[in-house]
């Protein structure tokens, strides 16, 4: 398999540990898996994608030595890159393909029109959003997420970091950590990230949130952090960025971009059920610490209600 420019740990290492199934059952969004990993393939692999794009019907009835023939690659670069998408391999691909051209999905995707009504834009944006969950999921890696847990359990103190439209999603993350009782703090200013990143220490687990993974303010602060021994935790869109070389657990969402919904966007949905999900690995890993401090701060809040 090629090697791709993450990070050297076990966790960002490896793309193809993350949203591979164990056998060659299909999975949903083998199209969007392409079209988000387009960017970074490298020629080959891109005369691959290319084809598989613009004919994925076709491909169902191929064999992998007639798709090497047709892209003019060799039958090993086909099949890493099936690998790249986290896929065992052809087979695994052509089951994707064939499901999704059954039962297509391009309805859940359609982009808003200008004449579109009240009823047709709510559909096609409640229907997005359920595609990003779904997409999300068949990347997001429970192994990831569970590593996740021990980092932030392990560490004395954690901090947050998010730029524009990630910011809300970091505060929000800064709200639910305190509810169940972890010493946290959030850091939305890139000035003030940087000299805080860069005064963390190996005690210091920090949660970066970068849709782009490209920004350039949150990948200075968790590179800061990370030379500075602090373990750090990203949650990003499934494609290669430069954050991921600086991370040591990445959590994936998967969104696409339309015409009136940029892919940051549409992310926060899919980066709010990554979050939710990891809070409450987070609890259940110590309930009755948890359990106790969320009963306590609803007391205390119930004081703002009346």
């Amino acid at each position: 398999m090629a090697r791709r420019p993450m990070a050297a740990s076990a966790d960002t290492g490896r793309l193809r540990a993350r949203g591979r199934t164990a056998d060659h059952a299909p999975v949903e969004n083998a199209l969007s898996r392409i079209r988000a990993l387009h960017p970074g393939f490298p020629p080959g692999a891109r005369r691959i994608a290319d084809f598989v794009l613009e004919q994925p019907e076709r491909i169902v009835r191929m064999s992998v030595t007639e798709l090497s023939e047709a892209t003019e690659s060799s039958e090993g670069s086909v099949i890493n890159f099936c690998q790249k998408l986290g896929l065992s391999g052809f087979q695994q691909l052509k089951l994707s393909l064939a499901q999704e051209i059954v039962q297509p999905v391009h309805f859940i995707h359609e982009d808003l029109e200008p004449e579109d009504d009240a009823d047709t834009v709510c559909r096609k944006i409640f229907h997005s959003g359920i595609q990003v969950l779904r997409d999300t999921l068949t990347v997001l890696d429970p192994k990831a997420l569970a590593r996740s847990v021990e980092v932030f359990r392990s560490a004395k103190r954690i901090e947050i970091y998010g730029i524009g439209s990630s910011a809300p999603i970091a505060e929000d993350a800064h709200y639910r950590m305190l509810r169940i009782g972890l010493e946290a703090k959030v850091v939305i200013d890139s000035h003030i990230q940087a000299i805080s990143a860069s005064q963390t220490d190996p005690d210091v687990a920090v949660l970066t949130v970068s849709h782009s993974g490209s920004t350039h303010e949150t990948v200075t602060s968790t590179k800061l952090a990370k030379q500075a021994g602090a373990k750090t935790v990203v949650i990003t869109n499934y494609a290669r960025s430069p954050i991921q070389a600086h991370a040591d657990v990445v959590l994936f969402t998967m969104a696409r971009e339309t015409r009136f919904r940029t892919e940051a966007m549409t992310s926060r949905i899919a980066q709010l059920c990554v979050l939710d999900a990891l809070i409450a690995a987070l609890a259940l890993a110590d309930y009755d610490r948890a359990t106790e401090t969320l009963q306590r701060t609803f007391d205390i809040l119930s004081i703002k209600r009346f």
